[in-house]
């Protein structure tokens, strides 16, 4: 009798091999994604101010309306400081306010410019990337803060040393520790208390 030849089984490693690779392609993909969306979302949530750790948290609605409503009849400069997306600064110009932003994270600085541009708000706003203690305020009108409670003495002591006795503070969420507000507006996280410089720097003398 002639023995035939055996014949393999077929083998599964290659179809395997493919299916590992396949596996390895879209952990790439979805781990890739992970970490571009991480690279570009934890900068805007990473500490925006130094010194004091104050991350980005956007102002509400009622926040923008409550320091809109502060500054009613006010004019000239504005400086926000801790800007974040710019929000406050867009609401400003378009109130016929010189309005600038002073922020430290760089993503929120190009943001901001970006939405500038695309808003044609270009010509009336300005965004700095800068460190607030080492920003100037001498030249400005209004100033708005939305702080953290361990910044607001450090802050006050800025203002004191630096605004016009005219100029006007709104401060955000946090009031100043040491003097006493002109005006209180809104409630909870929303409140605002506007204080006129010419108290301040009495205080401070």
């Amino acid at each position: 009798m002639t023995e035939l030849p055996l014949q393999s089984k077929p083998s599964n490693s290659g179809a395997k091999r493919g299916l590992s690779h396949t596996g390895f392609i879209l952990v790439g993909i979805t781990g890739g994604a992970a970490v571009a969306i991480s690279a570009i979302c934890l900068p805007f949530v990473s500490p925006a101010l130094r010194r004091i750790c104050l991350p980005y948290v956007p102002a509400t609605t009622q926040q923008v309306d409550n320091v809109l409503q502060a500054l009613k009849g006010r004019s000239g400069t504005l400086v926000d400081l801790g800007s974040g997306d710019g929000r406050i600064v867009f609401a400003a110009a378009r109130k016929g306010f010189t309005a600038d932003g002073v922020e430290l994270n760089p993503w929120l600085v190009v943001y901001s410019r970006f939405i500038a541009l695309t808003q044609r708000l270009s010509a009336k706003v300005t965004f700095f990337r800068k460190d607030l203690w080492k920003f100037n305020l001498e030249k400005y009108d209004n100033v708005v803060v939305f702080g953290v409670e361990q910044m607001m003495d450090k802050v006050e002591q800025k203002f004191i040393a630096e605004l016009r006795s005219e100029s006007v503070i709104v401060a955000c969420r946090f009031p100043l520790p040491n003097l006493e507000p002109i005006a209180i507006l809104g409630h909870g996280v929303d409140t605002v208390w506007v204080y006129k410089n010419a108290a301040i720097t009495q205080f401070g003398s």
